[in-house]
């Protein structure tokens, strides 16, 4: 058996409660690993043609205020 179907066996068993903490704590556990993602990959200038090409897009009149 897998580490993931483990995990998988494991959360099946979860209490109602205990699933909502454990959804609780993966979101935020997700949301700050992405957040460290895309904060190296803007260190890395990973997205610095993206915001050039943003930019210029803005700057032709291309993009409009919501």
């Amino acid at each position: 058996m897998t580490k993931i179907q483990k995990l998988e066996q494991e959360i099946q068993n979860l209490s109602r409660e205990e699933l909502a903490s454990f959804r609780d704590w993966f979101r935020k556990f997700d949301s700050d690993e992405w957040d460290c993602q895309i904060e190296k990959d803007i260190n890395m200038g990973r997205l610095d043609s993206l915001a050039e090409e943003a930019l210029a897009a803005h700057k032709a009149g291309k993009s409009k205020e919501i």
